[in-house]
């Protein structure tokens, strides 16, 4: 099998009046959400960069621009979908996708199998193929003070 390997990154600012999405998830309890002209699920976009990054594909900006308005608040569990499904037309296969998330706030551990089911759903594979953990940034810089959330993220693909 032809392995590939990709890296993604994406970092948002919090922001008033956003909900907050990670992972597809909704955390209602925190009272910012991330600036963004999608629904700025910075985890996502940095897994769906790592996807395209993998299949040497331009990034996610490429494909869903923030100038056009079809995807203005569009969930990013969609754009997860349509970025999976350009690399299978291409004969790619998701072998694993892993990733880190870095906020302060707000406390993410306890939804990590609900965020990797929601991840695994959307890119149409199993559960176990989605590595997920999370990270505070000791209070060092934007992150640290709750100003941001960032994530890192690596995808496996293969071509038989």
């Amino acid at each position: 099998m032809n392995l590939r390997i990709g890296h993604g990154y994406d970092i948002h600012r919090t922001v008033a009046g956003r909900p907050m999405i990670l992972g597809g998830v909704h955390f209602a309890e925190c009272p910012v959400g991330l600036d963004g002209h999608s629904d700025a699920d910075a985890l996502t976009h940095a897994l769906c960069d790592a996807l395209l990054g993998a299949a040497a594909l331009p990034d996610i900006g490429h494909f869903f621009p923030n100038t056009d308005p079809a995807y203005k608040n569009i969930d990013s569990q969609l754009l997860l979908a349509r970025v999976c499904a350009a690399l299978r037309e291409r004969g790619y296969e998701i072998v694993n996708l892993d990733a880190s998330l870095i906020a302060e706030r707000p406390k993410i551990a306890p939804r990590l199998a609900e965020m990797r089911a929601r991840l695994a759903a959307s890119a149409g594979v199993s559960v176990d193929q989605i590595g997920l953990k999370a990270t505070t940034n000791e209070g060092v810089d934007d992150i640290g003070r709750g100003l941001a959330i960032a994530a890192h993220a690596v995808a496996l693909i293969g071509k038989a």
